[in-house]
């Protein structure tokens, strides 16, 4: 990256020289957290651990693909990719600060994940300011972006596990967001063009609209100065207004039947879930241990999935058939094998989406997420039988959709 101007150089190389100061007179071990607001709205947390070898900086803008305008779902998804629209983009982080970027969307928003070593923390701040406050969209790179995503759906939709949950989405859920694609469709994204992502950027990927955490080796007031000069300038949206859903009707009772050739028949059953921010979440993790267990008692790919988001997301139950006993009393045993999978989990699994052990920085970011952090490896001690069978007999009433998969009929 090119230093803009003199000014800038002297600035940098400054910092830097504070930088040096400030981490030889540290003391080992990590100090205590920080949390700012800048005034544009932007929220900072920041841990410094002068014993870490590298610094890591996520920026999370708190809207997803839940915001996708009706018939042009992956607008969200689009605009996440647009941050880094080229390879090069992406490669600098690792060729030129030591460390690598990455960009993950859900239905509840958009992260960018990016690390240096320590000596190239000023720069990744100022490059990370760069990318995600004035991504540059035009109808060039607008093209290639649906190009890239058009791609991964034309496949994508040919899966049959993907069509059936799909199916099963958009039976349960409808028009509602967690009823339509993530990343849209080969339908959708042919619907969009450049002006849309320009009307989500201006509306959504605002300061106000987004959480900085930073962690590892750096030192608190210089990050704090370097968070200030080069986010300071990120616009705020004051005229945005949060989008409300209306809650989506009960689903159909009859099954939708698929048939797709080269296909065992298998079914999937949904029911609405928890959201992230329900006090029984952390509860519903080991009934769906529980659940899976049961379904591949007897069928070995079957399986449970739970999907939790803002709003109460979906449970995925996939088998050639369910039993109606499948929420039925939970015993000690099934309790015991459920919890020691999730311990076993917890001290194994890194950052990840689909990890409940998760870091200080995702419990920061969920909390300006979802108003609360989402629960981590010592909540599960205070879980008991009682707590997970309470969960069970809730979820259970809930209405179900059906999808049936089968193979076409045999030709005479």
């Amino acid at each position: 990256m090119k230093f803009r101007s003199l000014s800038q150089k002297i600035w940098v190389l400054a910092c830097f020289f504070a930088f040096s100061i400030g981490a030889s007179g540290q003391r080992s071990g990590s100090a205590a957290p920080r949390q700012e607001k800048l005034l544009n709205g932007l929220q900072v947390f920041m841990r410094s651990d002068p014993t870490a070898t590298d610094v890591k900086i996520s920026i999370r803008v708190h809207s997803g693909a839940a915001f996708d305008p009706q018939g042009k779902e992956g607008v969200m998804q689009l605009l996440a990719d647009n941050i880094f629209p080229t390879p090069e983009s992406m490669s600098f982080y690792s060729e030129d600060l030591g460390g690598g970027v990455e960009v993950i969307t859900t239905y509840d928003f958009i992260q960018v994940n990016a690390s240096a070593k320590p000596s190239e923390f000023v720069r990744l701040v100022e490059t990370l300011a760069q990318d995600i406050s004035t991504p540059t969209i035009d109808k060039e790179t607008t093209a290639s972006l649906k190009k890239a995503l058009l791609e991964k759906l034309t496949m994508l939709e040919k899966d049959p596990v993907y069509i059936s949950n799909q199916a099963a989405a958009r039976r349960l859920f409808g028009t509602f967001p967690y009823g339509r694609p993530q990343m849209g469709s080969v339908e959708s994204i042919q619907r969009i063009d450049f002006a849309d992502l320009q009307f989500a950027r201006d509306r959504f990927l605002t300061a106000d609209n987004a959480t900085v955490a930073i962690t590892g080796n750096f030192q608190s007031d210089l990050g704090f100065r370097a968070v200030r000069r080069y986010f300071g300038a990120w616009l705020k949206s004051d005229k945005r207004v949060p989008s409300t859903f209306r809650q989506p009707d009960d689903p159909d009772a009859s099954a939708i039947v698929l048939m797709i050739d080269g296909v065992p028949h298998t079914s999937v059953f949904g029911l609405r879930g928890l959201s992230k921010s329900d006090p029984d979440y952390f509860v519903s993790l080991l009934l769906e241990k529980i659940l899976n267990s049961r379904l591949q008692k007897g069928e070995p790919k079957a399986e449970a999935v739970f999907s939790a988001h803002t709003l109460p997301g979906m449970i995925r139950l996939r088998a050639a058939t369910l039993s109606p006993t499948i929420f039925a009393k939970i015993t000690n045993e099934e309790f015991s094998i459920a919890r020691t999978k999730l311990d076993e989990i917890a001290k194994t699994c890194e950052q990840g989406s689909n990890c409940f052990a998760r870091t200080e920085m995702d419990a920061w970011l969920d909390t300006a997420t979802y108003g609360k952090p989402t629960a981590d490896a010592k909540t599960l001690q205070n879980v008991t039988l009682a707590d997970v069978q309470r969960v069970a007999d809730r979820l259970s009433k809930n209405p179900m959709a059906t999808v049936v998969i089968n193979p076409p009929p045999s030709k005479p």
